[in-house]
Order: structure tokens, then sequence, then C-alpha cells
């Protein structure tokens, strides 16, 4: 017997991507940037697939939305479903010989969101070959323009031309300081109290905006440094000024002074523009899961 119309739907997996965006940003807005869209068709796409459920999966407000307690039934359903079509994806990918993936990485090693990301994608994808390419301070996409890495996780802010970028998380910055100079005493400090002071400075062809950032949005006279070890040894050895994220752990002979004044540092994951690699896409999602933990 036919089934009736009023029962009868199907759900495109697009479709569900889109509301497991929305449901994870909590915000429209939030969810088209992620998803490279504009805000009209997500809503519209939204509203017609609790037109052909038949119940709103969202509460929504001035301030965004919330999940009803049908759309948390569907998140759950929904992972679940996405999940299983990468699966699909990779055996096939698999089968044609695609079994690798090379993330290009710019940062702490030892952090716990880059701890909990590398486990979590040996869980989902035990059978992938997973390559590390670390790099210094002088490309911060990690030699994804070269063709060097699949995908980066890394921190911005960077020229992001031809690429695509998921912010992971905010880290507050401070100041790294000799612990016997003396604003190492002081508990907070603004970029205007280290105006007369030496900073570190990256190679000439380093990315303007990630240069300005590090130098606090002024230009400076310091050190050339590539790498992190670098930027600390010309702390201790010169009492050059050095940047880093807070809660990174420093040699005992360093303190690191908060910066009220400084922008957070982003992590983020990016990819070429464009790029349909599946492998990636499971690769940021884990990440966005990880570093939000």
């Amino acid at each position: 017997m036919p089934i009736p119309r009023r029962y009868r739907y199907s759900v495109e997996l697009r479709t569900l991507r889109y509301f497991v965006a929305v449901a994870e940003e909590l915000h429209f807005g939030r969810a088209a940037t992620r998803l490279h869209m504009s805000q009209p068709p997500l809503s519209r796409a939204i509203k017609q697939l609790e037109a052909d459920i038949g119940a709103l999966l969202f509460t929504r407000s001035p301030a965004g939305v919330t999940l009803t307690p049908a759309g948390t039934v569907l998140l759950d359903e929904a992972r679940a479903l996405l999940d299983h079509a990468d699966r699909v994806r990779e055996r096939v990918r698999a089968a044609a010989g695609v079994t690798t993936i090379t993330v290009g990485i710019l940062g702490d090693g030892t952090d716990p969101g880059m701890t909990r990301l590398a486990a979590a994608y040996r869980r989902r994808h035990p059978g992938i070959e997973i390559r590390i390419r670390d790099t210094d301070l002088t490309d911060p996409t990690c030699g994804l323009r070269a063709g060097l890495v699949d995908v980066a996780l890394t921190r911005a802010p960077f020229d992001e031309t031809a690429l695509t970028v998921r912010a992971l998380r905010t880290d507050p910055v401070g100041v790294v300081l000799r612990v016997d100079d003396p604003l190492a005493r002081c508990d907070r400090l603004r970029l205007v109290d280290l105006s007369d002071r030496r900073w570190f400075q990256f190679p000439q062809g380093t990315d303007p905006n990630w240069q300005s950032y590090w130098n606090g949005g002024t230009p400076r006279e310091g050190p050339v440094v590539r790498a992190v070890q670098e930027c600390l040894q010309a702390v201790l050895w010169n009492g050059t000024i050095g940047l880093a994220p807070l809660g990174h752990d420093l040699p005992t002979e360093l303190a690191v002074i908060p910066l009220i004044d400084m922008a957070p540092s982003r992590v983020v994951a990016a990819w070429n523009e464009g790029d349909t690699n599946p492998l990636i896409r499971s690769f940021v999602e884990i990440a966005t899961a990880a570093y939000r933990n």
C-alpha cells in the first residue's frame, strides 16, 4: 500500500549538514558563515526541514536559537547518519587508493585540544595514515598554498585568500619577559607599557597580517626569529619582548604577564577553498569538538 503523502519525506545529507551547523552554533548567522552561504537560504532550508518532519526543531529568539526536544533527537540521529556517510566515502576512497591525510601544525604540540583531536581522529579513522608537518613561524598556513599539506592546525590572523578557515578556540595573550625584568612584577600590562622595548621580528616576506598581530599592530624593531624557541631565546639572551598565548609552559627563567588590550589569539583549522576531501571535513568537525571541550 502506498505511504500517504503527509507521512512521506526524504532528507538530503546537505540539509542535515545545515541543521547540524545551526544546532552546534545556535545562531543562523554564525552557521551561515561556517557553511559559506548566505543566511536566507539556510533559514529556508531549516523551515522546509521542519515542515517535512512536522515538528519545530528550534526555538527562535532575537538572541539566537535553542534546540527543541525534537531538535535534540534529530541532532543525535543526524550526526550518526553523517558519520555513516563519511565512512562510506572513506571506504570508497580507500578502494581508490586515497588513505592518507597530511596535517600541518604550527603551535604547541602538547595543547590538550590537539591531544584530544589526535585521539578522536584515530578512533574515527583507524585505517587512515596521518602525516604531520611541523612548520615554523614564517608560514602560518603551514604549507597549504604550496600544496604541502591537506589541512592546517594553526593560529590566525593571516591572508585567507582562497582558503577556508574554521575558528576552534580563542586564547588570551601575554607578554613573555625574563623573571628579573621590572615589568615581570606587574599583574597585567598594556601594549603602551612596551612601546620602548625591542620585539622579535619575522623574516621579510612573512604574511603581513601575521607579523602585525604579533607586533601588537605597530611596526617594531628587534631580532629576526623563525621558531618559538628562537623567540624564547631572544627574551632570555637579549631581553627582547616576546608574546605567547596564556597557559603555555615556559622555562622557569621566564614569566608571562597578561596583555589586557591585546586581541585574543585564534586557534583555527584551515584548508584550500573548494577541497572536497571528506577526510578534511571530518578532521575539521572532530577538531571543532575537541577544542570546544
